[in-house]
């Protein structure tokens, strides 16, 4: 399983607050202006939260290179001297991945997953709705007895296994005990989130 993150929730938000917007916003607005996809991922050191490897999405140039698997790759073909092993780090994705991205994170070995918007978001933002789609299609097997119903109730897939952590920012939020702080933080991911909508109007033009 997972290991514990040895950051607080608070540390945690704001190092991706700090990424996202000084790191992965510049790499998108450079990719979206090249027609690729609006999506990034980063890679943290755990504990300090320093930044090892950026990239987003460049499905243009091929089809599987969404922003986590190019991130993954990213961070793979750099010396083995020059990166740290995967299990200490966190992974940061700007969008909830996808099966092709959960399966890579999964098989890289990245055990901390964190993400800014959920798959709802990415579908009622951008109007992308394979993420939900591929996952009822090919991975949601009904079980005996499972009504339309019950297998809809069902989640998508398993947030908490033994090859990673999935944990969204807006929960990472409701963890923050002391009041002030979690207003403020609230605050920045919303700044955050609204930078994002640059590339949602482009995405609905």
């Amino acid at each position: 399983m997972a290991a514990t993150a040895p950051e607080t929730p608070a540390a945690l938000i704001s190092g991706i607050v700090k990424v996202t917007e000084e790191t992965v916003i510049p790499l998108l607005r450079e990719g979206v202006a090249a027609g690729h996809a609006p999506f990034g991922a980063a890679i943290l050191l755990n504990g300090t939260l320093a930044l090892h490897t950026a990239a987003t999405n460049h499905h243009q140039d091929w089809p599987l290179l969404h922003g986590e698997t190019n991130c993954i790759r990213e961070f793979f073909i750099k010396p083995a001297s020059e990166r740290p092993d995967p299990k200490d780090t966190v992974f940061f994705s700007t969008h909830e991945p996808c099966s092709l991205c959960l399966s890579g994170i999964s098989w890289t070995a990245f055990p901390r997953l964190y993400y800014l918007f959920n798959y709802e978001d990415t579908r009622d933002l951008l109007g992308v709705d394979g993420d939900i789609d591929i996952l009822q299609e090919v991975f949601r097997v009904p079980a005996p007895g499972d009504t339309k119903d019950t297998l809809a109730g069902r989640p998508l897939y398993n947030k908490k296994n033994k090859y990673f952590t999935s944990v969204s920012v807006a929960e990472l939020l409701d963890q923050v005990e002391d009041a002030a702080e979690q207003e403020k933080l609230r605050g920045d991911v919303k700044r955050v989130r609204e930078l994002f909508s640059e590339f949602n109007a482009a995405a609905a033009a």
